[in-house]
């Protein structure tokens, strides 16, 4: 019952005779024509210099300085919130059960 059942072995032969090929090449033809560059732009290209590459990077970090502030006191006021639930939930607990076995 639990022995693995195999399949029979294939029984047909190999057949070294080539196979026919489909391929019938194409003949050549000329590349299409290069497209014309784009038209040079007006607009001023954005050169940093070392000053606004390093005003660059202090912006950077205020920002994350200040997404990272953020999100750390919005953690913290979640914690102080459950925490005082549940003391809450402590003191709400101990006057119910006073109340019924007085």
């Amino acid at each position: 019952m639990f022995t693995p059942k195999y399949p029979p072995q294939d029984t047909a032969s190999i057949s070294t005779a080539p196979v026919p090929n489909s391929y019938t090449p194409v003949p050549y033809a000329a590349p299409p024509a290069p497209m014309p560059s784009a038209p040079a732009s007006n607009r001023p290209t954005v050169q940093l210099t070392p000053g606004s590459a390093l005003a660059l990077v202090a912006g950077g970090s205020a920002a994350v300085l200040v997404v990272g502030a953020v999100l750390v006191s919005m953690l913290l006021a979640v914690a102080v919130t459950a925490a005082s639930v549940a003391v809450c939930a402590v003191v709400i607990r101990s006057i119910l059960l006073k109340g019924h076995k007085a």
